[in-house]
């Protein structure tokens, strides 16, 4: 029994320096066209990113925080990628063991009886067996390290995809939050519009019953009150929406949302630092997760190609089997075998050539893909760049406009007062304040959500 074993550990040592070359190519990263600063950067290329911070540092409203954190722990979305690494995991697994020999123990007891015969009584036999069996197909040509590589570049693009999944969630919560202080803004802004033109209303129902102004001019009057008060209605199912869009990123059922700071009062930088484009390559977790599916479709070439070569398996048994139990250890009653086995593929009708082929075309299509996400990463870097440098000019504008118009609905409400003007004019006004305040609060928002998507394009929201 020595002997088989010994020449299988020869076996198994040979082949172990045999197998260190594996066919198929090794992964090479594509040259990708890095530009050297992003289009809309104001400021000098810096070595730190705003997408390096983590978001609890970029998102320093308390109750969105809470949110957030709430959201990493039960939104479905995190829970269904941390499921799919746990398949990556065991797919791993799973290919790491083609490399290895396989054992297997076996235990069997036989008991035959013979009928008797003319020249022999009835015959009764029992044959008892124990074993152990070793079975190994060597990796000569790297398919099963090939597979085990692209398993591993699989897990590796899951893990990624997780982070994708996680920089989304933190994006779109964040984004739904200040939607919701925005709509909470506006209907402040209707709610005292009503109140004023309420009392517009009043005085120029009074106004008409001394006889100092007309009929229309009330209809005019009622015209803002009721324009307020549908919008105050409208706002309140807008708001609605968005707070069930929240409850369900964080994994609830529909219900309140609790609010903490203002929207004007949400801490954000008027410049923020992109880093080098270079760097947004190892931080984008989408970029990553492409990156790793093309490693995987690169190994799966070597797999492919290994097929052309012969398999080696080599199998040993030994163990003892004896008619007597009571000599089953004994030295005569061992038994072993020893076997190797080659087997060459002659004609597969083109499947393994056809394979090669689909690998390389897949391959071929992962690197594209690859190329293609890091291209679109830079321009939606430079999108929100632009998007956020311009919203804050149009917001300061918005602002002005807004305290402008403001001025003019006084004067005008004095005007009328003091009867030098029509309530028309009054009516103009007023109107003109409104839709400049609720423009302003959508600037707001605006800018806001400018600065998430910032953050999200320069790979940031997955960092905890």
């Amino acid at each position: 029994m020595k002997r088989p074993f010994g020449a299988l550990v020869a076996a198994a040592v040979v082949a172990m320096f045999v197998s260190g070359c594996a066919v198929g190519p090794n992964y090479k990263r594509p040259a990708v066209a890095t530009p050297q600063n992003y289009r809309g950067e104001t400021a000098a290329a810096a070595q730190s990113s705003f997408g390096d911070e983590k978001w609890a540092e970029v998102f320093q409203d308390p109750q969105l925080q809470k949110l957030i954190q709430t959201a990493l722990t039960q939104n479905y979305d995190v829970r269904i990628a941390a499921a799919r690494i746990a398949q990556a995991q065991a797919q791993l697994t799973i290919a790491r063991g083609g490399q290895y020999p396989g054992a297997a123990g076996l235990a069997s007891s036989n008991r035959t009886r013979s009928a008797a015969s003319k020249f022999f009584g009835p015959f009764t036999a029992t044959t008892t067996e124990l074993g152990l069996g070793l079975q190994w197909d060597l990796d000569f040509w790297g398919k099963y390290r090939r597979a085990t590589e692209a398993a591993r570049d699989q897990l590796l693009a899951s893990d990624w995809a997780q982070k994708e999944v996680t920089s989304t969630l933190v994006a779109n919560l964040a984004s739904a939050y200040f939607t919701v202080r925005e709509q909470d803004l506006e209907l402040q802004i209707s709610k005292q519009t009503l109140s004023s033109d309420q009392d517009s209303l009043k005085l120029t129902q009074l106004l008409v019953d001394h006889g100092r102004t007309s009929l229309l001019d009330v209809r005019q009057a009622e015209q803002l009150v009721y324009s307020a008060s549908g919008s105050i209605s409208t706002i309140q199912k807008q708001t609605s929406e968005q707070e069930n869009l929240i409850s369900t990123l964080i994994g609830q059922n529909p219900g309140d949302v609790v609010r903490g700071l203002d929207l004007t009062a949400q801490p954000h930088a008027p410049e923020l630092p992109a880093g080098l484009p270079s760097s947004l390559l190892e931080r984008r977790p989408d970029i990553r997760q492409a990156e790793a599916q093309l490693m995987a479709a690169n190994a799966q070439i070597g797999v492919a190609k290994a097929a052309y070569f012969p398999a080696i398996a080599l199998t040993a048994n030994g163990g003892v089997q004896s008619i007597d139990l009571s000599k089953l250890f004994t030295g005569p009653a061992g038994t072993w075998s020893f076997a190797g086995q080659l087997t060459q593929p002659l004609f597969a009708g083109g499947t393994l050539k056809g394979n090669v082929r689909l690998t390389q075309a897949e391959e071929q299509q992962a690197a594209l893909v690859y190329q293609q996400t890091i291209q679109q990463a830079f321009r939606q870097v430079s999108d929100a760049l632009v998007a956020y440098t311009q919203d804050q000019d149009f917001r300061k504008q918005q602002d002005s406009l807004t305290k402008s118009a403001q001025d003019a609905s006084r004067l005008s409400d004095l005007r009328y007062r003091g009867g030098a003007a029509s309530y028309l004019e009054v009516l103009d006004a007023n109107t003109r304040y409104y839709a400049a305040e609720l423009t302003l609060a959508q600037a707001e928002l605006n800018e806001m959500l400018d600065y998430v998507e910032l953050y999200r394009a320069l790979g940031g929201g997955w960092q905890q």
